[in-house]
C-alpha cells in the first residue's frame, strides 16, 4: 500500500511535469498498475489492509483505494472512500484521479447511480467522471446546470467545455455573469471560450486570469491561447505595470507564441530566479529541446527555490521550475541570430511553427506535459466543439486515442 500510495503521489504531479513525455508517463502507469493489481490479489486481506488507511486523509491513497474499489466492484469500500472525500476535501482530488483512471466498463453501473443520487456530492462526482471520460452526463436533460448544489452546477459547466458541448456557448457565456456562484461564473466562463467564445466570456476569464485566486493558473493559460497575439499583448501590457508579475510575464510570452518576444526572453534569462521559466517559454515557441541540444549549463552551486531542510524557512513551496533545463543564454543568442529569420513576429508560434492542427497532435505524441497541455487547448480552440484532450488519462488510453485521430 505505501509504495502504491507513494506512486500515485507522485503520478498527480508528473502530469504537469516540465520533463515527463507520454512515453515516459506510460512507463510509470505501468507500475502503478501492478501495485495495485497486487492489492487486488491479496483478496479481503489487502483490502481490509488498504481500508484501515483511510482515515489518514492522503489524496494519493483515496486514489489507490478508489482505484482497487472501482476494478473490484468494492462498493462498500468506495462508499467509504467517498465519505473519506467529503469530509476530507483535499481527498477528493485523488479520488476524482481514480474514476479517471479506470476503465469505462467498471463505471457504468456505479455513474449512473451517483448521477440520480440525493445527494449532491454524489452528483457531482458523477458528473466530474462523466467529463473525466469525455462523457455527457446528460447535461442538459437532467439540467444539472440547475442543480440547487454549485458545486454539481460549475462542475457541469466545467464538464460542457471537457466534452465539447458547441451548443451550450451562448448559454454558458451567459452564465460566466448571471450565476450567482463566483466558482459556476468562472467554469461557465472556462468552457464558452472553449467553445468557442470570444467576447463577454473571454473578458470575464481573463478578468480571472489577471488578479490572484485558487484558477488564476488556468484562466491565465486559456485566456492567452484564446486571444489574437495583438490583444494577448495588450492585456500582458496591463499586467506588466505590476512588478510581481514577472513570472506571469515570463509564462504569457510563451503562451502568446510571438517570437517579438524572444530577445527579451534570452535577456530574463540572465536572472537565476527565472532563467529556467524563461527557457521553457523560449522553447514553447521556437520548439528547441534545449537539453537535448546542449543548450543548457549546470545548475549554479547552492541555488536553492523551494523548500530546503531550515525549518526556520517559511518557504514551503515546491519548485514549480524542477525539471527544467539551465539555459545557456550565450549559445541560445547565438542560435537565435542563426535562425531568427525563419520566425515572423506577430504570427503565433507554437513549438517551432506556426499555430496548425498536425503540430498539436504531434506535441500531444512527443512533448513534455506542460506542452501538452497547450496543445490540447490549442485543439479545442482551432476547431471549437473538439473534446478536450484528456493529458491526465492512463498514457496507454492517451497512446490509444492518437492513434485514431488524424
Amino acid at each position: 500500500m505505501d509504495d502504491a500510495s507513494a506512486l500515485a503521489n507522485t503520478r498527480l504531479n508528473l502530469v504537469r511535469a516540465p520533463h515527463v513525455d507520454l512515453s515516459k508517463l506510460a512507463r510509470f502507469d505501468e507500475r502503478i498498475a501492478a501495485h495495485l493489481d497486487g492489492i487486488s490479489l491479496d483478496g479481503a486481506e489487502g483490502v481490509s489492509a488498504a481500508q484501515a488507511r483511510l482515515e489518514s486523509g492522503d489524496h494519493a491513497e483515496c486514489f489507490v483505494l478508489a482505484a482497487v474499489a472501482l476494478a473490484s466492484g468494492n462498493g462498500a469500500l468506495l462508499g467509504n472512500v467517498r465519505s473519506i472525500a467529503q469530509t476530507l476535501p483535499a481527498c477528493m482530488g485523488g479520488m476524482l484521479a481514480a474514476y479517471g483512471w479506470s476503465e469505462p466498463k467498471n463505471l457504468r453501473g456505479e455513474v449512473k447511480e451517483l448521477l440520480l443520487s440525493a445527494h449532491d456530492i454524489s452528483r457531482f462526482v458523477g458528473v466530474a467522471a462523466c467529463g473525466l471520460h469525455r462523457l455527457d452526463p446528460g447535461l442538459t436533460a437532467a439540467r444539472h446546470f440547475e442543480d440547487e448544489s454549485p458545486l454539481v452546477r460549475a462542475r457541469a459547466w466545467r464538464t460542457a467545455g471537457e466534452i465539447g458541448k458547441r451548443e451550450l456557448v451562448s448559454t454558458a457565456a451567459a452564465a460566466s455573469t448571471a450565476d450567482d456562484d463566483p466558482t459556476c461564473q468562472f467554469w461557465a466562463a472556462w468552457s464558452a471560450v472553449l467553445l468557442g467564445d470570444k467576447q463577454t466570456a473571454l473578458e470575464a476569464l481573463s478578468g480571472a486570469g489577471a488578479v490572484p485566486g485558487p484558477e488564476r493558473r488556468r484562466a491565465f493559460q486559456l485566456t492567452l491561447q484564446a486571444m489574437s497575439p495583438p490583444a494577448a499583448h495588450r492585456w500582458l501590457a496591463t499586467l506588466a505595470k505590476e512588478p510581481t508579475n514577472q513570472r506571469w510575464l515570463l509564462r504569457g510570452a510563451g503562451l502568446v507564441g510571438d517570437p517579438a518576444y524572444v530577445p527579451w526572453l534570452i535577456q530574463q534569462m540572465a536572472d537565476l530566479k527565472v532563467t529556467r521559466l524563461a527557457g521553457e517559454s523560449f522553447s514553447l515557441i521556437t520548439g528547441l529541446d534545449l537539453a537535448w541540444l546542449d543548450l543548457e549549463v549546470k545548475p549554479p552551486a547552492n541555488f536553492e527555490s523551494g523548500p530546503n531542510d531550515d525549518p526556520n524557512d517559511p518557504n514551503v513551496d515546491m519548485d514549480e521550475d524542477d525539471g527544467l533545463p539551465w539555459p545557456d543564454a550565450v549559445k541560445i543568442q547565438a542560435w537565435w541570430h542563426a535562425n531568427s529569420n525563419r520566425f515572423q513576429s506577430g504570427t503565433r508560434y507554437f513549438m517551432g511553427e506556426p499555430l496548425n492542427r498536425d503540430n498539436c497532435l504531434r506535441v500531444l505524441k512527443e512533448g513534455f506535459q506542460r506542452q501538452r497541455i497547450a496543445a490540447a487547448y490549442y485543439l479545442s480552440l482551432l476547431n471549437p466543439g473538439t473534446p478536450l484532450f484528456e493529458w491526465r488519462a492512463p498514457a496507454r488510453r492517451q497512446q490509444r486515442l492518437l492513434a485514431e485521430m488524424h
